[in-house]
């Protein structure tokens, strides 16, 4: 199936054909996924750069906490980006993380000590990608219902092919090209504004009814209603069920991410090959974020989710057991297509527990509920290499079962028949 036809697929499902709005918000949310996380998911990459260069001085886990705080502040900011979208739809916000971001980008490229890397990547960045992330995800999720899983999926597949094409990119320059780091940099930078431009103009919300129009205006206090409408999805034991199962399961989502190309070089494997592994991974969980949004619509997402986080537990427990070659490329893209699936069907989810009025709120909700997670999971996987990469496939492998027990959970309370569509 061709890019077009997933596309065609993922229109408004009241329609006959397409709605033109929903599919560019489709396209201008891939955009911007490909350059918020899929960026981020070149953290490998300038955890390596950094520990060889102008961080030399400093411990991986020192370094660890540059990429972990940068995840943690996309997270955290993920509820009120998604408050704001609610509120006044995604134009603004995204605007604001457009400009955050290459802010950002372009003072990486001045930084040469620690403090400098950290507010300028581990804060600034983190936080201004929230505002491209979260309304580009909220308002694809508002267009599409039927079809919401294959649609979610096509926009966040963007990161994935961030995930390949960023890594590669910097590292050419880098290493091939003899471009310096700053200028490396500058050129991301320059990149970017095209894109971000087109998934500012793209991503806008559905075409409001005039008997929406009315209700919308009916009442004086509609903000009111709006905050209470938020107070009652925290008051959701599902739903708050379902935020812990994602605070404890991205505990140990990110460790390989992070570690994989530290990993293949302790066993001894070429440096270009160790950095592959990562585009490697990134590149199986584009199809790890598509096909199970396709399945998810046809089987249920509860049940995408739940499969795909069992798969990503057994997968980490086994890393520690790969140490071939092979075994290295095959473990990459097992781990990036359980890992993307899960990325997918989890906003999926999100929007299926949420009300129309909360849904970027909830979805905030969730992605912060990972956050913390996001924040320590690597430094504490760094303090476990030490030991040894089997006591980290061990933890990352324990906490996503945690984790994968509060999904089960909440699938079962939406429904406990196993073969049901939820």
């Amino acid at each position: 199936m061709n890019s077009g036809q997933l596309l065609a697929r993922a229109g408004d499902y009241r329609l006959t054909k397409p709605s033109p709005r929903a599919l560019t918000a489709v396209v201008g949310a891939s955009l911007a996924f490909f350059c918020t996380t899929g960026f981020m998911n070149a953290v490998g990459l300038f955890q390596d750069y950094y520990f060889e260069g102008p961080l030399h001085s400093r411990s991986a886990f020192d370094i660890s906490w540059i990429g972990s705080f940068g995840t943690f502040a996309m997270f955290l900011f993920a509820a009120p980006a998604g408050m704001l979208t609610d509120k006044g739809g995604p134009m603004l916000p995204m605007l604001v993380g457009s400009i955050g971001q290459l802010v950002a980008i372009f003072m990486i490229s001045l930084c040469r000590e620690y403090y400098q890397l950290f507010l300028a990547q581990g804060i600034l960045l983190g936080s201004s990608m929230s505002f491209l992330v979260l309304p580009s995800l909220s308002t694809v999720s508002r267009h599409f219902i039927k079809h919401r899983g294959i649609a979610v999926g096509l926009c966040i597949s963007g990161s994935s092919i961030g995930g390949v094409i960023w890594p590669i990119m910097i590292n050419k320059l880098l290493n091939s090209d003899g471009v310096s780091f700053a200028w490396t940099m500058r050129i991301v930078g320059f990149a970017m504004i095209p894109l971000m431009a087109i998934a500012c103009l793209t991503v806008r919300p559905p075409a409001v009814k005039h008997s929406e129009d009315k209700e919308g205006a009916a009442g004086k206090h509609g903000e009111k209603r709006d905050i209470k409408a938020g107070l009652a999805i925290l008051k959701n034991a599902k739903f708050l069920t379902y935020c812990l199962g994602g605070f404890i399961f991205f505990f140990g989502l990110y460790s390989p991410l992070f570690y994989l190309t530290s990993y293949a070089t302790s066993l001894h494997k070429s440096p270009s090959f160790a950095f592959y592994l990562i585009s490697i991974l990134n590149g199986a969980s584009f199809f790890g974020r598509v096909l199970p949004g396709i399945l998810g619509d046809r089987y249920g997402h509860f049940n995408l989710l739940s499969m795909g986080a069992v798969s990503c537990s057994i997968i980490a427990f086994c890393w520690a057991a790969v140490s071939s070659t092979g075994g290295l490329v095959v473990f990459a893209i097992a781990y990036g297509f359980a890992s993307g699936s899960i990325m997918s069907t989890q906003a999926a989810c999100a929007a299926q527990l949420a009300t129309k009025e909360t849904l970027g709120t909830a979805q905030g909700l969730v992605l912060a509920a990972g956050s913390f997670t996001g924040l320590f999971g690597a430094p504490i996987a760094g303090k476990l290499i030490p030991k040894g990469y089997l006591d980290l496939s061990m933890f990352a492998g324990s906490v996503m079962g945690v984790g994968t027990i509060l999904f089960v959970l909440v699938r079962l309370q939406l429904n406990p028949r196993l073969f049901s569509k939820i």
